[in-house]
């Protein structure tokens, strides 16, 4: 683990490179009444090499900047692009690094937090007081990244940073996460810092992830509230088979390769797709729709998928593929309508297909239609075509 550690942390030349951005950005923000200070992971000590997003906090005087929509106040003082979050933001390109200016009100308390960003500062101050895991969370980041559910985007639905630093913190290192997690059950409920002293109560929002991890300093939020179900089951598969087959090729995100996609059996459709301009988070979670609607519409049509996914990234075109079972669809398909006892019902749907012969099935009426698609190309092709795809790609090649 210690040699695994080694080659994660970042390099003492990448350390320096960031520390000498944040000096500088630091020293050349000049607005009354703030104090600019650095956060996310770089705050915790909890980043990973090669990775390139720096987060500074700049901290507004709540009774200074009363009623002011600080967000403006650091659009007028400093240049960036602006990014639309539960408060806009700042992103600053510096060489090879993102920089993002996030505007917060300074608070002694959660209570006095007038948006989720001003929560931030305390989440660095807790998993802080847990320096000894700092090498355990790395491990846990670096695991998470390379399996694919890292990441609390809507369009990845994984686990945020956050709550890999709490998890691995809960469970007291890297090896005892990965046990407890092979051991989640269907649904998993954790309250580090013993909030709850009955059933964990939060709104109803807040309990359609698989996990609740009950925030640490703030006991009515869910860290994992984005977190789907095929996330959540991908950490449980994983663990298990680290342990089972512990390796350092676990910790190394396999780059997508379509020549390796390409290769692979079966007859498969391959689409490109040229992404709107945007928000990562709002680009992705279009690509994510194109690809959903795509699977969806296959399965209606009886098409049986054996495999199915999409890659993207940031600045290049996304890849959706869908690799099918070898069958041989029929060239007719059952139409349903109503029971047959239902004979109000029944009248009015032999009335809309007169032209057909009504037939019953275990008490249910049908009619048989030609099948409109006996082959995914055809039906793929026609779905681009569709305000679906259109609206959320600006072109799709096959």
């Amino acid at each position: 683990m210690k040699n695994l550690l080694k080659e994660i942390k970042p390099s003492r030349k990448e350390q320096q490179e960031v520390k000498k951005i944040i000096r500088e950005i630091i020293k050349s923000i000049r607005i009354a009444n703030t104090k600019v200070s650095l956060g996310g992971s770089s705050a915790k000590g909890t980043w990973l090499k090669n990775n390139h997003d720096i987060d500074i906090y700049i901290k507004f005087n709540p009774k200074k900047y009363e009623g002011i929509d600080i967000a403006e106040v650091l659009k007028d003082n400093v240049q960036g692009t602006v990014l639309h979050g539960s408060r806009d933001y700042l992103q600053l390109k510096k060489g090879n690094y993102t920089v993002e200016l996030i505007p917060i009100m300074e608070i002694k308390s959660v209570e006095h937090a007038q948006n989720i960003t001003d929560i931030s500062p305390f989440h660095a101050k807790w998993v802080n007081k847990h320096k000894k895991y700092k090498g355990d969370i790395m491990l846990a980041k670096a695991f998470a990244k390379a399996n694919g559910f890292y990441g609390a985007e809507s369009f990845i639905k994984g686990f945020s940073g956050y709550s890999m630093e709490v998890l691995t913190i809960h469970y007291k290192g890297f090896k005892k996460l990965l046990k407890n997690v092979s051991q989640w059950k269907r649904t998993t409920v954790i309250d580090t810092e013993k909030h709850h002293k009955k059933k964990v109560q939060l709104n109803e929002a807040k309990m359609l992830s698989p996990i609740i991890l009950v925030d640490p300093v703030q006991a009515t939020r869910n860290v994992t509230a984005v977190v789907s179900p095929e996330k959540y089951d991908l950490f449980k598969k994983k663990a298990k088979e680290y342990l089972k087959h512990p390796r350092k090729e676990m910790f190394v995100k396999k780059e997508f390769s379509l020549e390796e996609l390409q290769k692979k059996k079966g007859e498969k459709i391959i689409l490109e797709l040229v992404p709107l301009e945007g928000k990562r988070d709002v680009v992705g979670a279009k690509l994510l729709k194109c690809f959903e609607y795509i699977k969806e519409q296959l399965k209606e049509h009886d098409f049986v998928i054996k495999e199915a996914n999409w890659h993207w990234k940031e600045g290049e075109n996304a890849i959706l593929y869908y690799i099918f079972k070898e069958q041989k669809l029929s060239p007719t398909i059952k139409h349903y309508g109503p029971p047959v006892k239902q004979k109000e019902r029944l009248e009015h749907f032999k009335e809309s297909w007169k032209q057909y012969p009504v037939k019953e099935e275990k008490g249910r009426s049908y009619v048989m239609l030609s099948r409109k698609y006996s082959k995914p190309k055809d039906l793929i092709t026609d779905l681009i075509g569709t305000d679906t795809i259109k609206s959320r790609a600006k072109k799709v090649e096959i």
